[in-house]
């Protein structure tokens, strides 16, 4: 049986599993995310992998990552909350360590991939999904492939300019105006409370015991999602538009996004938009940068 390392690299934990090609968990946990440096990153890595290898017949080892992945080079651009893995060949000291071919992909590419794969989007060829959480960002798949753009921003979706706010256009992103943490700090504002005191299940919690002005932030959040969502629509048309990030599973947010969207049609703006929650939470990143690695092999197999 073909068996894959794999690792989904957060800020505070480094979650793995041993996966076989059918995305089935043989061994899984998680590990402190390092905060002494590149060094003690990848002697941890090493050591699991050197662990598992004694274990099980290793095919090689796959990332899933934040920041701007450049997966042709296996090098991080951009930012993240972990500094030392950006700039520099991180497949190629993998691979100098383990003796086995490393992938790796970014993290919400990776949660799209693995809806596509055995997810909501199975057997769906243009599909976009859209994460929201402290920010907004997402992923462009069309035939299993993600749409990276010129220069790795494809899916940024976060960065659409959606108001005209007094003092610059940036100040209202969607990703200020639309995330969980914009709708949080909304709240927080409106009740006089102060920054920090809620997060985004206490505000729910607020709004299923009745409370009005909270009510009324969640009806606008779901407008401006819905605003951002039509925009997309006919920009991409894609087929499917999914929702991720922990939001997703609640399914009044799905519920309150498609009622908005069904008033955001007339005689020319026909079109039926929906959205649906991804299937995948937790282990998505990791699903997903096993098909990165095995669609880099050409050994992606069909799971029905």
């Amino acid at each position: 049986m073909k068996t894959y390392m794999v690792f989904d690299i957060g800020g505070t934990y480094i979650k793995y599993a041993v996966m076989n090609d059918q995305a089935k968990k043989l061994e899984s946990g998680k590990i402190p995310t390092p905060q002494q440096g590149l060094d003690r990153f990848l002697t941890n890595i090493t050591e699991l992998v050197t662990k598992y290898k004694s274990l099980f017949d290793l095919e090689g080892i796959a990332l899933s990552s934040p920041g701007a992945v450049d997966v042709n080079r296996g090098f991080i651009g951009g930012a993240s909350a972990i500094p030392y893995i950006h700039g520099v060949g991180m497949t190629d000291l993998l691979k100098e360590r383990t003796g086995l071919d490393v992938s790796i992909e970014n993290d919400a590419n990776c949660a799209a991939l693995a809806e596509g794969w055995i997810g909501a989007a199975k057997e769906t060829d243009y599909y976009i999904c859209i994460v929201i959480g402290t920010g907004i960002g997402g992923s462009i798949v069309i035939n299993q492939t993600i749409l990276r753009g010129a220069t790795l921003h494809g899916g940024e979706f976060g960065f659409m300019i959606m108001g005209n706010p007094p003092k610059h256009p940036l100040q209202s992103t969607w990703s200020r105006l639309a995330s969980t943490r914009a709708l949080i700090e909304e709240v927080e504002m409106r009740k006089s409370l102060a920054k920090g005191t809620l997060d985004g299940e206490a505000v729910f919690r607020l709004a299923e015991e009745g409370d009005p002005l909270v009510n009324e932030c969640i009806n606008q959040y779901y407008k401006k999602l819905a605003i951002g969502i039509y925009n997309l629509k006919y920009a991409l048309d894609p087929k499917k538009i999914l929702i991720g990030g922990g939001i997703s599973k609640r399914s009044e947010v799905i519920n309150g996004i498609n009622q908005e969207l069904k008033l955001l049609k007339d005689d020319i703006s026909t079109l039926d938009i929906m959205v649906e929650a991804c299937q995948f939470h937790n282990d998505a990143n990791l699903i997903g940068a096993l098909f990165h690695f095995l669609k880099l092999k050409g050994r992606v197999v069909t799971i029905f």
